[in-house]
């Protein structure tokens, strides 16, 4: 199949022909037709399998078809990102598909002045990408409006939920048309975002091209066991190693992740951290040179990098293991786009074993040992016993019963005679020496 059966416009072509896509997805294929129908559509596809173009390249379509003068302080159609750098992202796919229309695109999110946003708005916007939190900040200025929406947008669906920004969807709906069409798209569907869609979408069809536990095809994997305090040496071996283009690290936690190039920095090797509590400028220019080669490999948590759309990341490493099998397949998808290859390598100390489990049942395969590196521990490999969280229900519940069993209460009368004033002093009080007689 070619775009031409898909898309007529020739502008729009001409751009997918610019871009170097030549045949559509499997997700491009469903979501394309289904989405021209006008039908509010639920899509599901892994990560790096084309989502961005499935549902830009028919919104674009249709705002052409329908199109009107912009109207002060109104948009034509809204996308909803969950992340500053994956909103970026989607702007520079967008302005891609869109380089030989008249339509105009503005991005918003947390970070950045409000003043030129403000002033692009007063002319009208085609299509807005925006963060949820600076979108709404907008409208509470009254510097826009969603009366006019046609096209409504929610990427990464999952992550909204995972930070918390279901609240503000729901928020967002009723300002928009009765009429207008909603589109959410995620790697993964779970129970919580399909309630949240269903409760905004109106009899969604549903598209997806992959089960939700498949990861790429042609992504190499390998699983390395490795005592906890050895995982920082064994990534230093393996840093002066590899022949690659681009690496990816990933840790758990924003601690863990700058402690880690700290440690890396002191060896000398060319890597640089991205986490939230970075500033905005900073991240982009993290980014900026990830992409360019300038900084060949990058640490970062999963919500850092969850917009990461980089094309020759040649290897992703698991430092930590994900709690999460569907974040595994995430992390592991910033590899392989675009039906390219690559590598994931991921480390397990004793402590993540029961993840690891979750993750091998959930992949439904095995990952390839590697044990010829001298950081190799069988003990690691060989251990199955259940390592649980500190703050499982049944910890929760057993540390209640010793505060009830330990926490010293006084009786009611007690009480009153804590409280009472004493009728005279004490036979044996201590005298204050200073006290004049």
């Amino acid at each position: 199949m070619q775009f031409s059966h898909l898309i007529q416009n020739e502008e729009i072509l001409r751009a997918i022909a610019d871009a170097g896509f030549t045949e559509p997805t499997p997700i491009q294929a469903k979501a394309i037709p289904a989405i021209q129908t006008g039908r509010d559509i639920i899509g599901c596809a892994r990560t790096g399998t084309g989502k961005t173009a499935a549902f830009a390249l028919p919104l674009i379509q249709r705002l052409l078809e329908t199109w009107t003068a912009a109207r002060e302080i109104r948009v034509r159609s809204l996308i909803l990102s969950p992340t500053r750098e994956l909103a970026i992202q989607l702007q520079e796919n967008i302005r891609k598909f869109s380089a030989h229309t008249d339509l105009t695109t503005l991005l918003v999110h947390g970070g950045t002045e409000y003043e030129n946003q403000i002033l692009t708005l007063r002319e009208g916007v085609d299509i807005l990408i925006a963060t949820p939190g600076r979108m709404l900040d907008l409208i509470d200025r009254k510097a826009l409006r969603l009366d006019q929406v046609e096209i409504f947008v929610v990427d990464e669906a999952d992550r909204m939920l995972d930070m918390g920004f279901a609240p503000d969807i729901r928020k967002i709906a009723p300002m928009l048309p009765q009429t207008r069409q909603a589109l959410f798209f995620s790697a993964t569907m779970p129970r919580e975002a399909l309630s949240l869609a269903t409760g905004i979408l109106h009899k969604p069809m549903h598209i997806s091209s992959d089960p939700v536990s498949a990861a790429a095809e042609n992504i190499e994997k390998s699983l390395y066991y490795v005592e906890k305090n050895n995982k920082n040496v064994l990534l230093s071996w393996l840093l002066q190693r590899l022949e690659y283009e681009r690496i990816l690290i990933f840790c758990r936690t924003r601690r863990g992740a700058d402690r880690l190039t700290e440690s890396m920095k002191k060896q000398h090797l060319p890597v640089d951290v991205l986490h939230g509590e970075k500033e905005q400028r900073h991240r982009q220019n993290i980014l900026e040179a990830f992409k360019s080669g300038e900084t060949p490999v990058l640490i970062a948590t999963d919500l850092a990098a969850r917009g990461i759309d980089i094309e020759n990341i040649s290897h992703i490493i698991n430092f930590d293991l994900p709690n999460e099998p569907e974040t595994f397949v995430h992390r592991i998808g910033r590899t392989a786009r675009a039906g390219a290859s690559g590598k994931a390598l991921t480390f397990c100390d004793p402590s993540e074993k029961g993840y690891l489990r979750d993750i091998l049942a959930h992949l439904n395969e095995d990952i390839e040992v590697v044990d010829d590196h001298p950081f190799h521990s069988e003990q690691v490999k060989n251990y199955s016993g259940n390592v649980k969280s500190k703050h499982t229900p049944d910890k929760q519940k057993h540390v209640s019963r010793i505060r009830e069993q330990t926490t010293w209460r006084l009786t009611p009368g007690e009480q009153n005679k804590l409280h009472a004033k004493p009728d005279s002093p004490k036979k044996n009080a201590r005298r204050n020496p200073k006290k004049k007689k």
